[in-house]
């Protein structure tokens, strides 16, 4: 079976859906994307791009044990680790002072000084009950793949999205993009892949965009790349 790599995940195995099989509801397609992050078993290095300084960020990321693990080496030094045995998950940071649960006053406070942010890491939006699948049949021409389209909304107004389209691949449950938007339904956050690795018979993510925007006018505020070296064969 083939496997794929995704946004965040990375990776995911195969749950390819044959043509008479009745089509899930948004609720399956949630658990899915949640199943195909907590089977992972994987390391990679690579880097984060702010696209307008220039800054990079090398980073190390693990999933393993049902754990997906940012470590970033540059100072200070930090890491961040997303616990998947929990409901919803549990992000958590690890600085020089110790470990402690990211709050969520500070999901929107930017990591590293990316546009992603920590509710981004956290994922809590594939937690929510209010899902409704949008299309069946969703297309994404960068990545050239099949999707189910997915519309998530917040159970209260307390985080930075309120409501959140997810792009989720039929042939692996990863997330292949994600629009973001505010409780005035603006525009404020944007995952895509743009490129990916082949590796006989797989696929592995090599680029993904993160692009911000200002609610107010539908400017693009930033952009950051996340780049990911190609894996070696085990």
């Amino acid at each position: 079976m083939k496997r794929r790599l995704f946004l965040l995940s990375l990776a995911a195995a195969s749950i390819s859906q044959a043509a008479d099989e009745p089509i899930p509801t948004a609720e399956e397609i949630l658990v899915l994307v949640r199943r195909s992050y907590a089977l992972q078993d994987h390391k990679m290095t690579g880097k984060l791009r702010d696209d307008e300084t220039g800054k990079v960020e090398p980073l190390e990321l693990t999933l393993a044990k049902s754990v997906m693990r940012f470590r970033f080496a540059n100072q200070p030094p930090e890491i961040v680790h997303l616990d998947l045995t929990t409901t919803p998950a549990t992000l958590w940071q690890v600085k020089a002072g110790g470990s402690s649960q990211v709050p969520l006053k500070n999901a929107a406070d930017a990591v590293r000084g990316m546009d992603f942010n920590y509710e981004d890491l956290s994922q809590r939006f594939l937690y929510w009950k209010t899902a409704k699948l949008m299309d069946a049949d969703a297309k994404i021409t960068a990545a050239r793949i099949s999707c189910w389209l997915v519309r998530v909304t917040a159970p209260d107004r307390n985080g930075p999205y309120y409501t959140v389209d997810l792009w989720v691949h039929k042939d692996s449950g990863g997330v292949a993009k994600m629009e973001a938007y505010n409780v005035l339904g603006k525009l404020v956050k944007r995952f895509e892949v743009t490129k990916m690795w082949k590796i006989d018979k797989a696929t592995a993510l090599r680029e993904m965009r993160v692009q911000s925007f200002n609610p107010l006018n539908g400017e693009r505020k930033g952009t950051t790349y996340m780049t990911m070296d190609k894996p070696e064969k085990q």
